[in-house]
């Protein structure tokens, strides 16, 4: 048996994988690192829809190697198949093992598949990071006139705009939620997706779910809940993913409420060598502490840059997920960031909302011009920031990073209302008349209105 020894060991190739790698080297430049995956080349998870129509093959939705920049990061290509957590060595497949002082789990996710009677159908795909069957899928589509996207959230939005791009006569999605994108936005904002999708020829099936698949050996209908049938090629279930932990369960780490790994908020595991971070750790809500079913490839780098600095020393602290999310239906943006007004009602939080519309550009001739409306959700009593929501032109894709950066910082309506912005006429909104100040306002406005000031 050889044994490769190794300062710090990261499992897994994907987002957290990979900023876990880098941030290790930049954090401890005198130890040597080993990046473990099973894949030659790993996918980029957020990528995927788009290969089916903007980038067009897998083979160019590929995380790259010279992202890890260094020659003291070594990629091993290999599955390992057991932790020695005494011994703090790592058995992998191709029969090598690894040893390790410090070992970062990021073995990620795989997509859930619901009990569907007939999934065994061909034709019928779970999107994974698996590139001979999203290429397999890729040359099915070309036959394909009607399909259906089981899952109205963000991916399945996306996986049905991408593929109907893509020359799909009837792309149909079908989600159980009263409206497509419902579990991250209000109402007015997932209508409005709707709208849109309408407009790009999708057809929608909301408030209902999938019995089951008919066909002989392809699918070639589902039916609905309520018994309705509706014809189909082939569908894509896109109803979110499970945190792999077989590795760390089977080494005998601690498992979260949720059934991913157990970490501390430094990402630290129920052993003191080994960290975890990405979609098979345990996530805590950045409100009230709550465990939190979020999986974002955004949230893993973040972890992973948590969880690298903190191998031989404490430098970094997770203060909970909060959730940011965008997304694009041809130019119209979505985006949003911690709870909704839906899910601050649910989480008991007596709340307050503030929205502000206006254009992206001034005065309203500037090239460019779009309309960006946001909608803030604050607690009442302290004015605490807890949620935000944007939709409009693309803008809102970095506009969001701001809006998570005041809930980070548990800003106020007056701290917001009081924010020092910078304006330009071609770039931004009108000084006067900037969305996030003027939101924070009237939220402010309704909150002294109910108190009688």
């Amino acid at each position: 048996m050889f044994i490769t020894q190794s300062d710090i060991v990261v499992i897994g190739g994907s987002a957290a994988g990979v900023a876990a790698a880098i941030t290790a080297h930049r954090q401890y430049p005198d130890k040597n690192v080993v990046l473990l995956r099973k894949e030659r080349q790993a996918l980029i998870a957020c990528g995927i829809p788009y290969i089916f129509g903007t980038i067009g093959t897998p083979e160019k939705n590929l995380m790259p190697d010279e992202a890890l920049g260094s020659d003291k990061i070594k990629i091993v290509t290999g599955e390992a198949t057991k932790i020695d957590t005494r011994k703090r060595l790592i058995e992998v497949d191709s029969h090598d093992t690894i040893g390790y002082k410090r070992l970062v789990i990021a073995t990620g996710s795989y997509p859930a598949m619901p009990p569907i009677p007939g999934f065994a159908l061909k034709n019928i795909v779970v999107p994974s990071k698996d590139m001979a069957i999203l290429a397999a899928f890729q040359e099915q589509l070309k036959q394909v006139k009607d399909l259906i996207v089981i899952g109205g959230s963000f991916k399945g939005v996306e996986l049905a705009d991408e593929c109907k791009k893509a020359g799909v006569e009837n792309v149909t999605i079908v989600e159980q939620l009263p409206y497509c994108l419902a579990s991250s936005l209000d109402e007015e904002f997932g209508e409005a997706a709707e709208e849109v999708l309408k407009k790009r020829g999708i057809n929608l099936k909301t408030g209902t779910r999938v019995r089951g698949f008919i066909g002989s050996e392809k699918v070639e209908k589902i039916v609905l809940a309520g018994g309705e049938e509706i014809k189909a090629d082939a569908v894509i279930i896109s109803v979110g993913v499970v945190a792999d932990v077989k590795l760390a369960k089977d080494s005998g780490l601690k498992l979260g409420a949720t059934g991913a790994i157990a970490v501390d908020r430094y990402m630290k595991t129920s052993n003191p060598h080994i960290f975890a971070c990405g979609d098979c750790a345990e996530k805590k809500s950045f409100f009230g502490g709550r465990p939190s079913p979020l999986k974002l490839e955004s949230m893993s780098a973040f972890e992973a840059r948590i969880a690298a600095a903190n191998l031989f020393g404490t430098r970094r602290e997770n203060n909970g997920a909060i959730g940011v999310v965008s997304t694009v239906i041809g130019d119209f943006a979505l985006a949003c960031a911690g709870l909704t007004a839906n899910m601050a009602e649910q989480a008991g939080y007596d709340h307050v909302t503030g929205s502000a519309k206006g254009l992206n550009r001034y005065p309203d001739c500037m090239p460019g011009a779009e309309n960006v409306k946001i909608k803030f959700v604050f607690e009442r009593r302290t004015g605490v920031l807890l949620g935000g929501q944007l939709m409009g032109g693309k803008a809102v894709g970095e506009m969001i990073n701001v809006v998570s950066a005041c809930i980070q910082k548990k800003m106020t309506f007056d701290d917001i209302a009081a924010f020092q912005i910078g304006t330009h006429p071609a770039l931004t909104a009108s000084p006067v008349a900037y969305q996030l100040v003027d939101a924070a306002e009237m939220a402010l406005k309704e909150t002294a209105q109910a108190f009688g000031r």
